[in-house]
């Protein structure tokens, strides 16, 4: 079977590996860190949210960019510097404004999609990630965003998800520890939650068990063709190798921009600031006071999960801001903030910041498929998705990979 380089092992690269195993390519996996999924896989908010699948492409986003621009603790902050690849993603971001509705339907239908496989995976691979499986609610403060959140919700229906608005009553029957006077809420119970980290990082082990070749600490620095690809790296020590392969599929998030200018493919990825915080339940009390039903507060742009019975992870805002993954107090301040207004019995003493670049598409759509040259595959961009929608793009690359493949043999055969 020919051999295929998959470059990235986070959530999009080693599900885009383990869909390659089991069509029986040969895989190595490439990986600039010295673990899977030790970037934007490591701790993100933990939803796999088909809920969660309006795209930003809107009017509103600007706005609320612009108003937003002078407040450090702002949901989504901008660095106004200007950089032309900042402003040209924009521009595209613009551009894609009249594709809201149906870009936000597929999501939903991908996302929908996505779970079956990840689900299964888990289940094969026996993969313990503290899933939670107890739906995801939307809540909303004001009666303004909540007949918004009617509007998407219809968009999210037309994609297949069985999503319902319930009173504020509700919202407090379903998650009993919330704290706040909500006007209302959506609930999505079919839609759940778990730890990125723990599940890429078994999956990678499933894929190494599987015959996956991983090669860690190593940074792809040139990519050249003389029939076969060969792709040039750099390890930790700075030493130079090379690996040989039929195909290439790349998945290496932020990195993709680059890499796919090294195989002549425009990838227009901008990396956006993601902040999570983990809280760490030590106590009874804050164990039985912090929600199991995970939340999306639409005001606050905050998400949350719990992780076991030990952690609490709330997850948030958006910062324009280039390759800049520098943790600033003044970001992670709201989300401690947040959890203690709503969760007040809560003990905040233990709380783990972290931040992550997600690799969005200025059309908020992830990248799959071709790219200019044959044997040349893209699986990148999903932006704050990656871990919803993976599983579906693995299938659907790996799809387009065999039969590219096969009709290459037939046509040397």
């Amino acid at each position: 079977m020919p051999h295929i380089a998959v470059i990235g092992a986070g959530i999009t690269g080693v599900t885009t590996a383990y869909a390659l195993l089991e069509r029986g390519f040969d895989v190595t996996v490439l990986e600039s860190q010295r673990y899977a999924a030790m970037e934007t896989s490591f701790a993100n908010g933990g939803q796999l949210s088909a809920s969660n699948a309006e795209v930003w492409n809107h009017w509103s986003t600007l706005f609320k960019g612009v108003k937003w621009m002078m407040r450090n603790d702002a949901p989504l902050l901008m660095n106004p510097r200007p950089t032309w690849h900042k402003y040209s993603w924009l521009a595209e971001f613009v551009s894609n404004i009249m594709r809201y509705r149906d870009n936000t339907v597929e999501t939903t239908r991908l996302a929908i999609a996505a779970r079956q496989h990840l689900f299964s995976i888990a289940e094969r691979e026996n993969i313990d990630f503290d899933h939670v499986r107890r739906g995801i609610l939307h809540i909303y403060w004001d009666k303004a965003s909540f007949d918004h959140a009617a509007k998407v919700n219809a968009m999210l229906t037309e994609g297949g998800l069985d999503r319902r608005a319930v009173t504020a009553e509700e919202v407090k029957s379903i998650e009993p520890t919330l704290h706040g006077a909500f006007h209302g809420g959506f609930y999505t119970p079919s839609d759940s939650t778990g730890d990125i980290h723990k599940f890429t990082s078994g999956l990678a082990k499933a894929c190494q068990r599987r015959g996956a070749r991983f090669l860690f600490d190593a940074r792809v620095t040139d990519i050249g063709r003389n029939g076969a690809f060969r792709i040039g790296y750099a390890t930790g020590e700075g030493a130079a190798h090379q690996v040989e392969a039929d195909g290439v599929v790349v998945c290496a998030g932020t990195a993709s921009r680059q890499i796919a200018a090294m195989l002549g493919d425009r990838v227009n990825i901008y990396p956006v600031k993601g902040y999570s915080i983990t809280v760490h339940l030590d106590d009874e009390r804050s164990q039985a006071s912090a929600p199991w039903v995970s939340l999306l507060d639409d005001r606050a742009k905050i998400v949350t999960s719990r992780l076991g019975p030990g952690r609490f992870r709330v997850a948030g805002t958006a910062e324009f801001n280039g390759m800049n993954r520098d943790i600033r107090h003044d970001r992670v301040k709201p989300l401690v903030d947040w959890t203690r207004m709503l969760f007040p019995e809560v003990d905040t003493n233990r709380v783990v910041p972290w931040a992550g670049l997600r690799p969005m598409m200025p059309n908020m759509m992830p990248r799959v498929g071709r790219g200019r040259q044959p044997g040349v595959f893209y699986n990148t961009g999903h932006g704050h998705l990656g871990w919803t929608l993976s599983a579906a793009t693995a299938q659907m690359v790996t799809d387009t990979i065999a039969g590219e493949m096969a009709a290459d043999r037939a046509i040397a055969a």
